[in-house]
Parts: C-alpha cells; structure tokens; sequence
C-alpha cells in the first residue's frame, strides 16, 4: 500500500520545488456513487450509508502538463471514502487508460497526486492511501448528456441525465465540495454501476443511484 505522499517518490516524480511547474487540462468528468440522488457529499453532509463507494474519471481532451501532451487520455479511480468527504482519508485505487506512455503516466500521476499544486492539488489531499495504480482498457463517453465509463474489468457505470420542465439538463452549482474545483455538474443518476476492487473492500452492483457529469478546465 502505498501513501499519497509517498506516491510521486515511489514512482520516481520530480521534486515540485526543483523545478516550474504548470499545467492546462479541458476535459469532462463522469462520476458516480452509491449515495442515493443527490449525493449530499457535494454539499458537505455525510453519505447516504455512512461511507462513500465512488468512481470518479476525468478525460482530458486537450491538455499539457509541463509540455507533455495529454489529450485524448483518462484518469480515474474507484474509491473508498470512510465518512464525511471533507475529511479526507479516502482510499483509492487509480486507473489510467492503456494507452498513456511512461512521459504521459509521470505528467498525470504529478498533477493528479497534487505535486503539481493548482486546483486539483486541494483534491488529491483528500485522498489518504493510493492502494495501487495500474492501465487498464478505459470506455469514456459522452454523448448528449449521457455517459458511460469503463475501467477494465475493475468497475463500470452509466449515467442519464435529469432535466429541466424545459428540457435543459439539471445543474448543481457553488457546492462546497467538487472533483471539478470552478465548474458547475449535471446531476444524473445511474442505471447500472458495478465496481469490484479487493483491496479496497469494494463490492457493488446497484441501479438507479448517484452520478455526476461536467466539464471542467484546470491549470496551474
């Protein structure tokens, strides 16, 4: 098991003070959990359950970290969150899509673990223990409104979309917590979600329970 911390050092990242560091990332985020609709996570209550089950993936469709192209790549983890969201201490299993090169893995696994600092560094210090990291074959896709995820064998899950009496997608906005610091999501919920991942505990295979999609942009 390996400790968030730890992580860059153990995969032989840079030291972030020896050097400048930046990043621009644009893509879109599906999530999705065993809360029921709407997860209270987002609005700092406690899980539905008492403890949180979660996928969580980010597909960047144009980005660079530190002139490394990333465009067209996925990052995602199956997660365990023990109590309150606020209070950190998730445990995490992080998944990044097959084809992602060894430069690409090091520019992600910087950003995504908070080394590089920016937005997504506050995220990454609610994450406790990383229990491993691994490419898998990754399905991302968004299509009006609508999304799917796919890691491996490891987890699956769909969404659809709320709407509006006027047709327009439902939108939660000014949360106290988000997986995309700046940017507001459509609130769904998932017709079918499944994760299996031993090292975390983690066993589920629901329907008709929380999910979350939006786009986001981060840079540091």
């Amino acid at each position: 098991m390996v400790r968030l911390p730890a992580l860059s050092a153990a995969l032989g990242l840079h030291n972030p003070r020896s050097e400048a560091m930046a990043y621009h990332l644009e893509g879109r985020l599906l999530e999705v959990c065993n809360c029921r609709v709407l997860c209270p996570c987002w609005i700092g209550e406690d899980p539905d359950y008492g403890t949180c089950d979660t996928i969580v993936a980010w597909h960047i469709d144009k980005g660079t970290v530190n002139g490394v192209d990333v465009s067209d790549r996925t990052i995602a983890m199956i997660a365990h969150v023990p109590g309150n969201i606020l209070q950190g201490n998730w445990k995490a299993a992080v998944f990044l899509d097959q084809r992602v090169s060894p430069a690409q893995e090091e520019a992600l696994l910087g950003v995504y673990t908070g080394k590089l600092g920016g937005p997504v560094a506050e995220l990454a210090k609610l994450v406790g223990e990383v229990v491993s990291v691994q490419k898998v074959p990754v399905t991302f896709t968004v299509q009006g409104g609508h999304g799917t995820i796919q890691l491996g064998d490891a987890g699956y899950a769909d969404l659809e979309p709320y709407k509006s009496a006027s047709g327009a997608t439902t939108t939660l906005t000014d949360t106290v917590f988000s997986t995309v610091p700046g940017a507001p999501v459509f609130v769904g919920k998932s017709p079918k979600y499944r994760a299996k991942v031993d090292k975390l505990g983690i066993d589920v295979d629901l329907k008709g329970h929380n999910a979350l999609q939006s786009t986001f942009v981060f840079q540091s």
